[in-house]
């Protein structure tokens, strides 16, 4: 909220405990200022409520999904914040234009292929995750810290719900950046590989 990214009650963050097997996440429905922690919703990994009066996040089959592809995770959050999200409605990854991308990215970031009617019509949310799942492939830790999902938004992930949540903010950054490149410059290229992977290999 504080960063912009979501307003109403867009979006949804979650972190879990590896040892306990538990996801805690953001109930659905409920204003951010009217928001506490009593409110969070606790579940397993089959996505199946063990505590908390409230609704999960509709999204909860999503987080579930990356939770088990990506052991490394420890948070993921799921904003619509603006131009993250105009990327991902113009189903485009975002090049990368300048070293502040590098720095996170190494290279564009992706955006998945648009679902099929029948994953829509089934299981929408599950889906979604195994969705980016396919465009990044099941490892232990994703190539990078977020990705675009076609026709929808960002996510973003880290290894807490805070750092998560600081991912999202800065790919929310690098897209806005990105937009205002390319309205300055149509024609702008991205960076040499040569400085894109000096910038990310120092950092990483």
């Amino acid at each position: 909220v504080r960063r912009g990214l979501v307003i109403y009650t867009f979006g949804n963050a979650s972190g879990i405990h590896r040892g306990e097997g538990l996801i805690v996440i953001k109930p659905s429905g409920v204003p951010y200022e009217k928001m506490t922690a009593a409110d969070m919703v606790v579940v397993d990994l089959e996505g199946r409520v063990v505590e908390g009066r409230l609704r999960p996040s509709s999204d909860v089959a999503t987080h579930v999904v990356l939770y088990r592809a990506f052991p490394a995770i420890g948070g993921v959050v799921h904003t619509h914040s603006r131009h993250a999200t105009a990327w991902a409605q113009a189903r485009r990854e975002i090049p990368c234009f300048g070293t502040t991308h590098a720095d996170y990215f190494r290279g564009p970031v992706p955006v998945t292929d648009p679902l099929e009617a029948a994953e829509i019509a089934g299981d929408y949310e599950a889906n979604t995750g195994m969705a980016i799942v396919r465009k990044l492939g099941a490892s232990v830790a994703p190539p990078g810290p977020g990705i675009l999902v076609a026709g929808h938004g960002p996510f973003a992930w880290g290894h807490s719900a805070g750092e998560a949540a600081e991912m999202a903010a800065i790919l929310e950054e690098l897209a806005a950046m990105a937009s205002e490149t390319l309205a300055i410059n149509p024609a702008a290229a991205p960076i040499p590989d040569a400085l894109r992977d000096r910038h990310f290999l120092r950092k990483h």
